[in-house]
């Protein structure tokens, strides 16, 4: 267990799981991850939270260890996700007269991931409810679709802490010695980016509290600058770009195109001190290449046509920003094709779905491998993603 004080009566117990290649099956988590859970002790005592299924072990030994010999009186269910909600029954086995605290939309989850009988075991709480431990009182929000219908996010009122739920996350278990922001923007936008306007009714909320301390289900503890932090979820959740700049994502077959990707890098290098940054989504990890697209205000996309329409991991990459409400951003389009391209008109197509794109013209079209013609567009090109 990572040796962390909260307080004098709020314990870590959570689990870092360094073991872990793919968190939900599809990110790359090179420095794991962390399932975390906390105990409240107090004249009654409530675990918030329990862990994903790979640490349910550890995580009872550290409850046990906490508890010091007392009994939890309350496990409170603030997200049914398997990573924090795996080892409900194991705990409700060991600690029968626990009882489980959730809201109208936990409990029916709970039945369809565990056979067990919680009968005359679970309380019931909505928007406003408190549920006083002795000292400590805890004050629930409901968060639904941050990400999960049934999420709820809860405050303690005397050290005025957050329990925030799957909010405020972050790849990376606790002693992985890294900034913040990284991690937890390509944490945010895969996992929670689709919801921006749920993710803003969270911070209304929020804004009506007086916050100490964060405590997500992932990555550190937030106990300094909090408004950083409220800030940059701000940012995200409406979508805007983080920072002034240009991605320019390429998904090049033999090499040609993204010696057009290149070449246009170079071309903007020479005409601005904004970051230019390529990104080769066949080999880039894909979360962090959809997490740059929203970073930035600009972005170009530059793909071969393949089969008649667009190289596949762009196809994929597209698909994953708008699955997550990519808007509000500058477009470049470049394709290549030998014969027959076709994979501007199909990213064309794919942004006109999306809200408040603006495309950049011209539409720069390579045959087969860059030449003078081809550069003098990507040139125009550039000055065009410069002048918005």
């Amino acid at each position: 267990m990572s040796n962390i004080q909260i307080s004098d009566h709020v314990r870590y117990i959570g689990v870092d799981d360094k073991t872990i290649q793919l968190f939900e099956s599809q990110y790359d988590v090179p420095n794991g991850v962390s399932y975390n859970s906390y105990l409240i002790l107090d004249d009654k005592i409530a675990v918030m939270d329990t862990v994903d299924a790979r640490a349910t072990e550890e995580w009872l030994a550290n409850l046990e260890a906490a508890l010091d010999g007392r009994t939890p009186d309350y496990l409170v269910v603030l997200h049914m996700e398997p990573d924090h909600s795996a080892s409900i029954h194991r705990a409700a086995e060991k600690y029968p007269e626990m009882q489980i605290v959730g809201n109208a939309k936990t409990f029916p989850m709970i039945a369809q991931f565990f056979p067990m009988c919680l009968e005359g075991r679970t309380v019931v709480v909505k928007e406003g409810d408190t549920l006083s431990l002795g000292n400590h009182t805890l004050q629930f929000f409901m968060a639904p679709m941050v990400h999960w219908p049934e999420v709820m996010v809860a405050y303690e009122q005397t050290e005025k802490l957050l329990f925030s739920a799957d909010g405020f996350g972050k790849f990376g278990t606790l002693d992985t010695d890294e900034p913040w922001l990284e991690e937890s923007r390509r944490y945010y936008i895969n996992i929670v980016g689709k919801y921006g306007a749920q993710v803003q009714a969270l911070l209304k909320k929020a804004s009506g509290l007086d916050i100490a301390k964060i405590c997500p289900l992932h990555g550190p503890i937030l106990d300094k600058d909090l408004g950083y932090y409220l800030e940059k979820y701000d940012t995200w959740s409406r979508y805007e770009p983080e920072d002034k700049g240009i991605l320019i994502a390429c998904a090049s077959i033999h090499g040609h195109t993204m010696m057009a990707a290149q070449k246009l890098a170079e071309l903007l290098r020479e005409k601005t001190s904004l970051p230019v940054v390529v990104a080769d989504l066949c080999r880039d990890d894909m979360a962090k290449c959809v997490s740059d697209a929203f970073r930035y205000s600009h972005l170009v996309v530059a793909c071969a046509t393949y089969n008649g329409g667009l190289f596949p991991p762009m196809e994929a990459f597209l698909s994953h920003i708008k699955a997550k409400n990519y808007q509000k951003r500058t477009v470049g389009i470049v394709e290549n094709g030998t014969w027959a391209p076709t994979a501007a008109k199909q990213m064309k197509a794919a942004f006109e779905g999306m809200k408040e794109i603006r495309l950049a013209q011209p539409v720069v079209s390579v045959k087969s491998a860059i030449n003078d013609a081809s550069i003098a567009e990507l040139d125009a090109l550039a000055q065009a993603l410069l002048a918005e």
